[in-house]
C-alpha cells in the first residue's frame, strides 16, 4: 500500500471512529431539543461537581467514549443549576442518568457507577 492510500485509510478510520462513538458534552436546551426532534438517542446525566458518585459515573462515561456501537450523546446537566430541567424529568437526586430515544424515556439509573450497568442503560436507546 502506498503512502497516499495509507493516509486515506487512516483518515477514513478516524472519521468512522469519531462518527460512531459516545459523545459526552455539557447540556444545552438546544442540543436536547435537536436530538429529540430528530428522534435520536440521547442521555441526560444530572451531575454535581461535589458528588463523589457523579465523579465515578463521569469516569465511566469517559471510558465508554472509545467503545464502538455507543452512538449517542450524553448531555451533562448541572444538578444545582438546572432546576427547571430537574422538574421536567422529575429528578430528585444528583447522579441520575436518564436515557431517551427522541421524546421517550427508555431507562433511568440513579447512583449506579458500574460500567456494565451504564453501558447497558445507554444501549437501550439504540
Amino acid at each position: 500500500m502506498n503512502r497516499r492510500n495509507l493516509m486515506a485509510t487512516v483518515a477514513l478510520l478516524a472519521f468512522a471512529a469519531s462518527s460512531h462513538a459516545l459523545e459526552v458534552k455539557p447540556y444545552t436546551a438546544a442540543a436536547l431539543a435537536q436530538a429529540q426532534a430528530a428522534n435520536q438517542p440521547v442521555a441526560l446525566h444530572f451531575h454535581a461537581d461535589w458528588c463523589p458518585t457523579c465523579l465515578k459515573q463521569e469516569k465511566v462515561l469517559q471510558s465508554l467514549k472509545t467503545e464502538p456501537g455507543l452512538d449517542l450523546t450524553v448531555l451533562v446537566a448541572d444538578y444545582d443549576a438546572e432546576k427547571a430541567l430537574k422538574r421536567r424529568f422529575r429528578v430528585n437526586v444528583q447522579s441520575t442518568l436518564i436515557v431517551l430515544h427522541g421524546q421517550k424515556e427508555v431507562t433511568r439509573l440513579v447512583g449506579n457507577t458500574q460500567a456494565d450497568a451504564i453501558r447497558g442503560a445507554l444501549k437501550t436507546a439504540l
